[in-house]
């Protein structure tokens, strides 16, 4: 049963595949609203297309998955429309132009026009500016960031902010529209020591306050559920792989919090971009897709479904 403000999030045998191979196949999650989920894996490993797959961006090829009541990929645009992106390079980026006050108001219009109540518009316009100031007052305390100790204040340009003020941003920006889901995408990315355990904090205090959050790291903590991503390495025991199938058989340890996922290690041909054409309903979000590419060793299949999803 969902919780009034986060989702559940549950998935079987989920998976992404192209012509290159599998981008990310057998992922399993049964996981309560207001759990914190990691996606653990090295860059270029399909975290990124695990998060847009299960936030609605990107279409499986295999399996299932339910977001809230929603099931994938049958409701793509449903579950878009609880599940909103914190920061994902590519897909939602800060606008580098703006000021930090340009920048969420911004974020509060878009939100109005595209996911508020029609009602919301035909109020007097002082209202709604009373309205939207209180909504980002309100997702800038959750997100922890106070605009008023920037070296000026809601004046400073976004492209002034540090790593870690960036993410708050893009979070406030987020939870702007109440989101039953928060997704991230390289969460602990160019973050000190000191600053990862900030980041972790602050999803700790969202996933308390009920929201879901599924964040794409590379080191995960310990009281996360975790999605692992790329290749694992194998018990002794474990079954061998399937020569038809090109990919190892990967057995769910005995905790039921971390599950896996594993790559293709079939040789990937010559051709083009992943099967993951994406929900075409006209209420869909902006359904590009970023390269998951930081690291310049990135797999090639997994930056094709990404390409793909950006042409879709």
């Amino acid at each position: 049963m969902d919780s009034p403000h986060g989702a559940a999030v549950k998935a079987e045998d989920f998976g992404v595949k192209g012509p290159r191979g599998w981008v990310f196949r057998g992922i399993g999650i049964d996981a309560a609203p207001g759990s914190l989920i990691a996606v653990e894996g090295p860059s270029g490993s399909g975290r990124t297309c695990m998060l847009l797959a299960l936030t609605g961006r990107m279409k499986p090829t295999e399996g299932h998955a339910e977001i809230g009541r929603h099931r994938l990929p049958k409701n793509m645009a449903a579950v878009r429309r609880i599940a909103a992106l914190g920061p994902v390079s590519g897909v939602n980026d800060l606008d580098q132009a703006l000021t930090v006050a340009e920048q969420l108001r911004e974020g509060a219009l878009l939100q109005r026009r595209y996911d508020g109540p029609v009602r919301a518009l035909l109020r007097p316009r002082g209202e709604r500016r009373a309205s939207t100031a209180a909504r980002i007052d309100a997702a800038l305390a959750a997100a922890g960031l106070d605009v008023a100790t920037l070296p000026k204040g809601p004046r400073t340009s976004v492209r002034d902010l540090e790593r870690l003020e960036s993410v708050r941003m893009s979070v406030a920006i987020a939870l702007l529209g109440a989101p039953r889901l928060l997704a991230l995408d390289d969460l602990d990315l160019k973050l000190s020591d000191a600053e990862r355990a900030e980041a972790w904090d602050l999803l700790r205090s969202l996933a308390a306050r009920g929201t879901t959050v599924l964040a794409v790291c590379s080191e995960a903590p310990s009281d996360a559920t975790v999605l692992r991503t790329g290749p694992a390495a194998e018990p002794a025991a474990a079954p061998a792989a399937d020569p038809a199938a090109g990919s190892a058989v990967v057995p769910r340890p005995m905790d039921s919090k971390v599950t896996w996922g594993v790559q293709d290690a079939a040789p990937q041909d010559s051709d083009g971009n992943a099967d993951t054409d994406a929900d075409t309903d006209a209420g869909a979000d902006s359904t590009a897709a970023a390269h998951d590419s930081h690291d310049p060793h990135d797999t090639k299949g997994d930056d094709d479904a990404l390409a793909e999803a950006r042409r879709a």
